[in-house]
């Protein structure tokens, strides 16, 4: 689990310094800023033979362009014992904007775009602070926050992005953990019952309007031999499942513990562990039912991520209803203050 930063880690977040945004981990060659770089026994090496050290920077604001991303800020290719690593070092308002039109629909109201630009560069500082010493800040799948650089910077985001230039979520004088999900089935989940820690602001939290999310409602169909093939790297051997129930649940009724039995042996998985296995845009949430049908189960569930935090689609209709983005901010994340950076 994410530890609570400090007052003093969180001074040591603030907006100057760009944020390092891991792109692209590789054994193979990559593309970037039309030079093709592959990985050496002495370090990078260029198209044309060049060997060019353990690194090298593409400097300037760009945007500089990486296989088919394009970004602003500056580029960093290193060498790793994996193959390359390639690092942008973005302005944290350019971050923000290059995030914020990744994660959502466009169209949305203003206010949820408002809400969302708060969290990215809150969560942007937190992990700034809490990865201090290592290669990156965040990385630009949804590991972290999916950011697509001048390709996501929409007119909306751009908007959100420059009215709340410099906002960020605190509790204590520190930003906080600015969790978030697409939806979350009626109720969001506490961060204690998903990630083992309680955390003040991030409770359980009812959820209103969420019947236009795709994932309101969903259905997933999985064979017995599947089941049984996705959970040996376990170390479950158990053959072919026959029978999947729901052993255990959380606080907000998600399932906590699954049981599974089979033709060699039986056993029980963490069920957040058994979406990742199964696929996390196969089981989109850990809330859900298990239905036997003959040689398969179906799983009936609701909502999609980890439910921890702001419900996506639950601030669109909360701002559909007229609140406004500190109203949004308020509810998931009771106990926060609502400051600019530069002021802190």
């Amino acid at each position: 689990m994410l530890p609570l930063l400090t007052p003093l880690a969180a001074r040591a977040a603030g907006e100057g310094d760009p944020v390092r945004v891991l792109l692209l981990e590789t054994p193979s060659a990559v593309q970037v800023a039309g030079m093709k770089l592959a990985p050496d026994a002495g370090g990078l090496l260029a198209e044309d033979g060049r060997a060019l050290g353990p690194r090298w920077r593409v400097r300037g604001s760009g945007p500089h362009r990486i296989e088919d991303l394009e970004v602003r800020g500056s580029l960093e290719v290193e060498r790793t014992e994996r193959g390359l690593r390639v690092v942008n070092r973005v302005p944290l308002e350019d971050y923000v904007v290059g995030t914020l039109g990744s994660e959502l629909y466009p169209g949305w109201e203003k206010e949820t775009y408002k809400a969302q630009a708060v969290l990215v560069r809150t969560f942007a500082l937190y992990q700034r602070a809490r990865r201090a010493g290592t290669p990156f800040d965040v990385s630009a799948d949804t590991g972290d926050q999916v950011y697509r650089g001048v390709g996501a910077e929409t007119s909306a985001a751009r908007a959100a992005g420059a009215a709340t230039r410099g906002e960020l979520l605190t509790f204590r004088g520190a930003p906080i953990l600015a969790a978030f999900h697409s939806s979350s089935g009626g109720r969001t989940a506490s961060a204690e019952e998903v990630w083992g820690e309680s955390l003040p602001y991030l409770l359980s939290r009812p959820v209103d309007g969420e019947e236009d999310s795709p994932d309101a409602y969903w259905r997933a169909s999985i064979a017995g031999t599947t089941l049984g093939r996705a959970v040996d790297p376990l170390g479950l051997r158990l053959g072919v499942v026959r029978e999947l129930l729901v052993a255990e649940r959380s606080a907000s009724g998600r399932a906590r513990r699954v049981r599974l039995r089979g033709t060699q042996g039986s056993g029980e998985v963490d069920a957040r562990t058994l979406r990742s296995v199964l696929g996390m845009s196969v089981i989109r949430s850990t809330l859900f039912e298990i239905r036997n049908a003959g040689d398969r189960f179906i799983f009936v569930g609701s909502g999609h991520g980890h439910g921890v935090g702001m419900s996506q689609w639950g601030a669109q209709a909360m701002a559909k209803r007229g609140a406004s983005y500190r109203d949004i901010l308020e509810w998931f994340f009771p106990g926060t203050r609502l400051v600019r950076s530069d002021a802190r």
